[in-house]
Parts: structure tokens; C-alpha cells; sequence
């Protein structure tokens, strides 16, 4: 089948880039041609998949303010309608000019779907794959402006593909003009790449690291999220000896790596030995160095007025951290006695390759998804797992439905290590919970470590994810899961 798919933005470096490209590669990988419609002018094509750039110009709207290198991305609300429209136009007419595809696939509730019902204009059924930024930046705070192109584009999708309940539930509200949408819903989650992302023995997995070091050091990574020392902060990383723990994702504020390093401190208090590794990239970059610095001069003032100003130090409103100002202002002796040791054993990275974080995951034995904000899918809690890493997340929105799935691997008196509640006491749980797993007896926590991968390869396999796309796609919607078996109340309230 020729297969379409409509994206809009780079294909490496957040979650729905990562999706496009490997969902492009998995189609291809299972006999299709595929049409893949982005922004990345320097993508290779895999084999079976055409790469469309469409001329949009030098702004590339986007759901949260960032830096993206030859664009001026700017967030959705801070675009006039004349280049609204000028995007929408030079979309639409790029879809226009290939022939029809026999079906297609509409990422972000705006402006994806609108684009692919315009631009196909009934000539091939389409799915739409919400991933949640689009929804809950955009739509949700815009509904006057953005809800007519979300509800346009919806109406004609044969299927609607959300990684979690918690995505579902919020479109469902959100959308409450299109009454068919809740029966057209589908779980749809992101995949991880078994064949890149599994445990590996210790040695094995060291020479990744230094192979991924080396990679680094010999390109350029300062554009694009990169920084001039990543290469050096994972030479500093050593896994026959350091026990690492890492952070992956974007650094914004609501990720919440503020609760990650405060709780660093408790963590080397009590496992000396523990690393921890930043990876990423984002308008909160300056505000988490200056952190780690003051956490190495016991610098309690300026650790406080972090937390005070919040989003402020992003580019936003001042907002206050009341959870951090919360732990601030209780720390403990112990915390900042070993706050200076935590910190020289914090290191950043800057932004790395998907495909090169397979180097990185298999020596790590935890890593940590904070996020204060919802999240529509844990992809990082999932990868996590699958290398035999501790995915402690958490627990709201889709991160806890992806642990969710796989706690049942695990003895259930080592379950509640996969999750920790946003609140007062989060940073004390996230130090608890990590120090309880790098003490576990040795044997337990490999066995353990092999049960998840085994468990994350088992469900979310990236071709399993390409054939769902193909079903949404053509209205085979039997085929589906409903977003999680706990929906079911959710499910009868919005069908009645």
C-alpha cells in the first residue's frame, strides 16, 4: 500500500519526531511505499520511505516556545492569521501534489488533521494520532481560535490513536462537539526498538558508552540542543564502577527535573557511588545549571529563589515550585552536607541522538520521568524498561498507565519503586525509591531488571504499532483496544 503520513516537524529529538521516523521505518519494514511529510531538511530516507519537505518558510509553529535551527518557531497563539493561513495553504498544497495515498496518518490534533482533510479531500481514509502537546498547549487554553481546525480535522478521521486514557479522557472533553469521537478512539501507543534497546552485560554495555563518547566528541553537537561537553560528561561515567541514573527529556519546566535534583543529594548520601545523567535540551537549561551550582555551594538563597520564580526562568510568568520550595525549606542536615558531592556527580549532556541513547540506557540502572505535567505516553519510561533500567515515574497521566502495564512483571513488594506522586513529599520519594533499588541484593534487582525488558519488548513493539496505524487508518477499529480496561466508566459516560 502507498501509505501517507503527516508530521510537520523534525524527526529526531522529542517524542513525535522519534514516533514518525520509527513508525516510517516499521511501515516500510512490512512491505509498504511510504510518503513521510516533515520539516527536517537533513533526514535520510530509509529504504521504501520519500521524505516531502513542504516550502512553509522560516516560521514553524509549534506547541512550546523552543529554538529549532533555520526556523523562528513560534508557539501556535503568537501567529497572526496570515501565517496561520500561509502554513495551512503550503501544507495543503504539498499534500495535493503526490497522488492519493490508499490511507494516511494525521499526527497533533492541530493543524495535522486539518491539513490531511483539506489536502485529501475524501480521496483516502486517514487515522489521527494525538500525542498530547498539541491538545493540552494549544487547544485546550485557545479553544475560541484552534478547537474549529481541531473539530475539522477530527470529523473525517476513520480512527483516533492516543497512547493513554488520560489523553483520551482530556480530548473527549475538550472535543465534546464531536459526539462520535469517544467510539472512534483507540489506544495507540508509541513502540521502542527491541533490536537497539535491551540489557546488556556490563563490559558490552561499557563499550557502547565509550563508542557513544567517541561519536560525540568527533561531529559538531552544539547546534540544535547539543553541548560542547557531552563527550567529556559521559567519559565521567563509568557503570563497572558508578552506579548511573539518568534523566531523558525535554528541560522545561514541567518536567519537573527540579524534584530530580533536589533529590540527588539523599540519593549520595546514602549509595556514594550513584551518577546522574542529564540528557536534553530546553529554555530551562541555565536555570537547572545554576541548580546544580548552588547545590555544590550550599546555597540554599539561591536554590530558593529558583523556586520561587519558576516558569519565569524559562521565558514564562513567575510561577512558584511549591513542591521544591516545600522540600527547600525543611532540607535536612544530611541533604546539605552531601549537597557538594551531589553535585560534581550531576552531568549534562545536552541533546543526543535517539538512535544513540542505546549506547547510553543499558548501563544505566534507573532512570527518572518527573514530569508535573501530563503526559500522553511514558516513550522514555518504556525504552527504560526494555534496557532492564528501573523506569520510576510518575504517577499520573500516561506515565502511570505505562508502568501500569509493566508492574506485573515485577514481585509486588518491588512495584511501588516504578512510581512516585507529585506533592510535598516527592523529592523524599524519589531519593527512596532510587537508594531502595541501588541496595536491593544483587541477584533480586537482576532479576528484576531482566523481567521488565522482557515485559516492555513483549508490548510495545514498533511493528505491532505500525499494523494499528494501518487498522485506525481503515476504520478496523474491532481490532483496537479501547484506551485501557479502568476506562470503562469513562467509556459508558461519553457514549450514552
Amino acid at each position: 500500500m502507498r501509505i501517507l503520513i503527516f508530521h510537520g516537524y523534525l524527526l529526531r529529538g522529542t517524542g513525535s519526531n522519534i514516533y514518525n521516523a520509527n513508525l516510517a521505518r516499521s511501515l516500510a519494514g512490512l512491505g509498504h511505499e511510504v510518503h513521510l511529510f516533515c520539516q527536517d531538511r537533513s533526514a535520510q530516507e530509509p529504504e521504501g520511505v520519500t521524505i516531502h519537505v513542504p516550502d512553509i518558510g522560516r516560521v514553524l509553529p509549534v506547541y512550546v516556545a523552543d529554538r529549532y535551527e533555520g526556523f523562528d518557531a513560534l508557539p501556535f497563539p503568537e501567529l497572526d492569521e496570515a501565517a496561520l493561513d500561509n502554513y495551512l495553504d503550503a501544507n495543503v498544497a504539498a499534500i495535493r501534489s503526490v497522488p492519493p495515498p490508499d490511507l494516511a496518518l494525521a499526527n497533533h490534533l492541530v493543524m495535522g488533521p486539518v491539513i490531511l482533510a483539506r489536502g485529501l479531500e475524501g480521496r483516502a481514509p486517514y487515522a489521527v494520532k494525538v500525542h498530547g502537546s498539541a491538545l493540552e498547549y494549544t487547544v485546550r487554553p485557545h479553544r475560541e481560535r484552534f478547537l474549529p481546525y481541531a473539530l475539522e480535522g477530527i470529523h473525517g478521521a476513520s480512527g483516533v490513536l492516543v497512547g493513554s486514557r488520560h489523553t483520551a479522557e482530556s480530548l473527549w472533553e475538550v472535543l465534546s462537539d464531536e459526539p462520535s469521537l469517544p467510539e472512534r478512539t483507540r489506544l495507540g501507543p508509541p513502540g521502542v526498538d527491541v533490536n537497539s534497546f535491551h540489557p546488556r552485560p556490563k563490559e558490552e554495555a561499557a563499550i557502547g558508552l565509550t563508542r557513544l563518547a567517541d561519536k560525540l566528541e568527533s561531529h559538531d553537537t552544539a547546534p540544535w540542543g547539543g553541548e560542547i561537553g557531552a563527550a567529556q560528561a559521559l567519559r565521567k561515567l563509568d557503570p563497572r564502577r558508578d552506579r548511573i541514573v539518568s534523566y531523558v527529556g525535554k528541560l522545561i519546566v514541567s518536567k519537573g527535573v527540579d524534584l530530580l535534583l533536589a533529590a540527588w543529594p539523599l540519593v549520595v548520601a546514602r549509595v556514594a557511588q550513584a551518577r546522574l545523567v542529564v540528557v536534553g535540551f530546553g529554555t530551562y537549561r541555565n536555570a537547572l545549571g545554576r541548580f546544580v551550582d548552588a547545590l555544590g555551594r550550599r546555597d540554599l538563597e539561591t536554590l530558593q529563589e529558583i523556586a520561587a520564580r519558576g516558569r519565569e526562568l524559562e521565558g514564562g510568568p513567575p510561577g512558584e515550585l511549591r513542591h521544591l520550595r516545600a522540600f527547600l525549606e525543611g532540607a535536612s542536615e544530611e541533604w546539605l552536607e552531601a549537597a557538594p558531592a551531589a553535585a560534581a556527580r550531576i552531568h549534562f549532556t545536552g541533546r543526543i541522538e535517539h538512535d544513540d541513547l542505546s549506547g547510553l540506557l543499558p548501563v544505566c540502572e534507573a532512570q527518572v520521568m518527573p514530569s508535573t505535567f501530563p503526559e500522553a505516553f511514558g516513550m522514555v519510561a518504556a525504552e527504560a524498561a526494555a534496557c532492564g533500567a528501573l523506569p520510576l515515574s510518575a504517577g499520573h497521566s500516561g506515565m502511570a498507565e505505562v508502568i501500569a502495564t509493566l508492574a506485573p512483571a515485577l514481585p509486588e513488594e518491588l512495584r511501588p519503586l516504578l512510581s512516585f506522586e507529585i506533592g510535598p513529599r516527592a523529592v523524599e520519594e524519589i531519593a527512596t525509591k532510587l537508594v531502595a533499588w541501588l541496595t536491593l541484593d544483587d541477584a533480586e534487582r537482576e532479576r528484576a531488571r531482566l523481567a521488565l525488558a522482557k515485559e516492555a519488548a513483549r508490548r510495545y513493539r514498533w511493528e505491532n504499532v505500525a499494523k494499528g496505524v494501518i487498522a485506525a487508518a481503515q476504520g478496523r477499529l474491532d481490532e483496537l483496544p479501547f484506551p485501557a480496561v479502568a476506562a470503562q466508566n469513562a467509556k459508558s459516560k461519553y457514549l450514552a
